[in-house]
């Protein structure tokens, strides 16, 4: 969970700056410098920058850019889109969710059933960008506003919950098959 927030901290932020505030421009301009901060921060460290990370900042100055530059509020509305079109389009490598899983998990845990839920991720990255686009082109910015803050995040989360629970009852039945019980 600290790696996906990592990954996901000018969005985050963004999503929230514009929820308090109700300001686009606010908001996307602190994802853009947050963005770039976080990788700066990184790179002052010594520390891996991983490929999700250098995708989000690419996309978040680029997009956050041209928003602030046209002003046009539909063209923010859609952004979110395009970064989840990017995010599954990365999503789609294998083995992109092992660094997101704790070692005991990760040993626990056969290639194909991680596999089997990074595809999951992608999917649903792909499903709520399109379902973006419709929102942004036919609704308000008010409702636009919640599907973000609340659908998609809560998506995500429901993705979360329905991953957590199988998967760790896989591991825990699998550590308690060897007889290693004292690791559960």
């Amino acid at each position: 969970m600290k790696e996906f927030g990592k990954d996901m901290l000018s969005t985050l932020a963004f999503v929230g700056l514009f929820f308090l505030l109700g300001d686009i421009y606010i908001a996307t301009g602190v994802a853009i410098a947050l963005g770039i901060g976080q990788i700066i921060y990184l790179k002052a460290r010594k520390r891996p920058v991983d490929l999700m990370q250098w995708m989000s900042l690419f996309l978040v100055i680029t997009f956050g850019s041209a928003t602030l530059y046209l002003h046009d509020p539909r063209f923010v509305m859609v952004k979110p889109s395009i970064i989840h079109f990017a995010i599954a389009a990365v999503m789609f490598r294998r083995g992109w969710i092992g660094r997101y899983l704790p070692p005991i998990a990760a040993a626990n845990l056969s290639a194909r059933v991680i596999d089997g839920w990074g595809y999951a991720w992608a999917v649903l990255m792909l499903g709520l960008g399109i379902a973006n686009i419709v929102i942004a082109l036919t609704m308000s910015p008010q409702v636009w506003g919640y599907f973000i803050a609340f659908g998609s995040m809560g998506a995500k989360l429901v993705l979360f919950a329905a991953q957590y629970l199988p998967m760790r009852m896989t591991v825990v039945r699998n550590i308690r098959a060897r007889g290693n019980l004292a690791s559960v």
